[in-house]
């Protein structure tokens, strides 16, 4: 995992520095197509939760009571739309020590896949070279490694669903400073941010089969009402329970 390790601190380097405002939210892997009633086997992993305040200065302020209530919240929608996902879904297992460092590496991971993929493919003007389109069809290619194989209860299922999620709601003094900018010429400043992404990855080859990333969600996951919603899109063109609509792209 150690160079799993590095390329997490890059992409979430990238995070910081180079955000972007993505044009498309879903993308599925050329010629992969899930029916309903497969009869594959769908990992749910627990989902990362993190939600906080926005300090003035913009850096993220865990809020431990927060993070509880909405995770809370978004473990309940979940539950309630795993019935609707059109195949076998069951939960990772509870893990300890080693397995849950493992998960925890592979969540963080994914998170920093998605948000590559939002700044380097779905954010048309800044897209690479590798991923633009062919003349035939966008290039989504992405992948977490085939080490996902040794995650606990991988051997039981063939793919796994990876859930993250990020809300930081600006503090008092962002907000202010916000409606300070907006009186200054050429400059803009953003309060809050609710980030989600969800993807289904393969769990022999690591591959990153179908993602929705967005890096502008709504739902405030404090409230039942919120995370339902927050959930709803998270899973929204999930393969088998609704044919992906995938955003036409430009080069």
């Amino acid at each position: 995992m150690k160079f799993y390790r590095i390329v997490v601190a890059a992409s979430l380097a990238v995070m910081v520095t180079c955000p972007a405002h993505g044009q498309e939210r879903t993308a599925v892997k050329a010629g992969f197509e899930l029916p309903p009633n497969s009869g594959k086997t769908i990992l749910v992993f627990r989902p990362t939760v993190r939600v906080g305040a926005q300090s003035t200065g913009g850096m993220f302020e865990p809020n431990g009571d927060w993070t509880d209530e909405a995770r809370k919240y978004i473990e309940i929608a979940l539950a309630a739309r795993q019935n609707g996902l059109g195949n076998r879904v069951v939960m990772a297992p509870e893990v300890y020590g080693a397995d849950a460092q493992l998960v925890a590496e592979y969540s963080a991971l994914f998170a920093a896949v998605s948000q590559s993929v939002i700044n380097y493919q779905f954010f048309v003007g800044n897209r690479l070279p590798t991923k633009k389109r062919d003349n035939k069809a966008n290039i989504f290619d992405w992948s977490l490694g085939s080490g996902v194989s040794a995650l606990p209860g991988a051997k039981d299922a063939d793919y796994a669903l990876f859930i993250y999620n990020k809300d930081a709601y600006g503090s008092t003094g962002r907000k202010l400073l916000q409606i300070v900018a907006l009186l200054g010429p050429g400059i803009a400043i953003k309060s809050g941010e609710h980030a989600g992404y969800a993807a289904l990855v393969d769990l022999k080859t690591g591959d990153v089969l179908w993602l929705n990333a967005d890096a502008s969600m709504g739902g405030d996951v404090r409230t039942a009402d919120g995370a339902i919603k927050r959930v709803g899109q998270l899973l929204e063109d999930f393969p088998g329970s609704a044919r992906p609509k995938v955003a036409p792209t430009q080069p």
